[in-house]
């Protein structure tokens, strides 16, 4: 069974910075791609940042310049670092991975649970 286990997140002023990591546990074949995706109250969840295995990397208009995503490919961990964070950053993140279990080697989305950050004004 994999799982996504997501740590980070908090409450920062704005201009301030945060880092989320996501790892993936559990029976693991390979990583085809990891990222972030946030939902704020009342709207829908939008795309922050993915990165896959080869190293391709995009990331959502509104967090270019700001947000970083890396990956630890070692320890099948994504990271995402959020400087100058603004109010409008404000949401729910989630970990997305679609990835390849070590059991069955199907191919499956996956979420984390979901962790807060609050930028405050």
């Amino acid at each position: 069974q994999v799982r996504l286990v997501e740590s980070g997140g908090g409450l920062v002023q704005a201009g301030g910075s945060l880092r989320l990591s996501c790892a993936a546990v559990g029976s693991i074949f390979s990583i085809n791609a990891m990222g972030w995706y946030r939902q704020a109250p009342g709207k829908q969840r939008e795309s922050v940042a993915t990165i896959t295995s080869g190293g391709g990397i995009n990331y959502a208009d509104s967090v270019k310049g700001r947000f970083t995503i890396s990956r630890d490919n070692a320890k099948n961990t994504v990271y995402l670092q959020m400087n100058s964070l603004k109010p409008e950053d404000t949401a729910v993140y989630y970990c997305h991975g679609n990835i390849i279990d070590g059991d069955y080697r199907w191919t499956r989305e996956y979420w984390g649970q979901g962790t807060q950050v609050t930028v405050s004004s």
